[in-house]
């Protein structure tokens, strides 16, 4: 049963669009397939790292209630400064690379995952409810709780790679003129949730 419901919180999370989803698109239409790959591990070392401090506690020990509206407004400026960089490179050339394009800057992109997945409180709010569900309402514990976060993990790291592979299909499809667009599609969105985050947050 962990791993059902794990399957279907993992199907919830996929089906979510938000700035880790802008972030692997754009990657892989401009930097390629495999380096979208390493957006995802970092999106999923992030949240395994979410996952231990919400079992060890995060909420007692680090004080989120009392600390949410910093962090918020903190997380959207950072968030707001991806956006407005994602606009400003917007008239770089587009050069879609290829699959088996040598991978540089290998730590690089996987912080980018990191990052763009820990800066939203979103991403603790969420964890720390999921972990009240599955120990509270569910009971798991030990085994069942490993199974149940784990699954939730392969299946949104799964999904993020799909993802970024099936934009690497379409960059053959794409020009310079529509990634311009979609770059300042992306920077707009990202300023957009920068904008929720604070308002959540006050």
């Amino acid at each position: 049963m962990a791993f059902v419901n794990g399957l279907l919180f993992g199907l919830t999370l996929m089906v979510m669009i938000g700035p880790v989803f802008f972030t692997i698109l754009q990657t892989s239409l401009e930097k390629g397939f495999g380096k979208s790959i390493l957006v995802a591990i970092g999106v999923s070392l992030g949240d395994v790292v979410m996952i231990l401090l919400t079992y060890f506690g995060l909420s007692q020990v680090i004080g989120f209630e009392e600390n949410k509206e910093l962090i918020g407004y903190i997380g959207a400026v950072i968030l707001a400064v991806f956006g407005i960089v994602n606009i400003l490179r917007s008239n770089k050339k587009f050069v879609p690379k290829a699959d088996d394009a040598p991978i540089v800057g290998f730590y690089r992109f996987i912080f980018k995952g990191l990052a763009i997945n820990a800066i939203s409180p979103f991403v603790p709010v969420f964890w720390i409810g999921t972990m009240s569900l599955a120990t509270i309402e569910y009971g798991y514990q030990g085994y069942d709780l490993f199974i149940f976060f784990l699954t939730i993990l392969i299946v949104v790291f799964s999904t993020d790679v799909l993802k970024g592979y099936l934009a690497a299909r379409l960059s053959k499809l794409i020009n310079e003129r529509i990634m311009r667009i979609l770059s300042i599609t992306v920077g707009v969105i990202l300023i957009l949730f920068a904008i929720r985050m604070a308002t959540y947050s006050w």
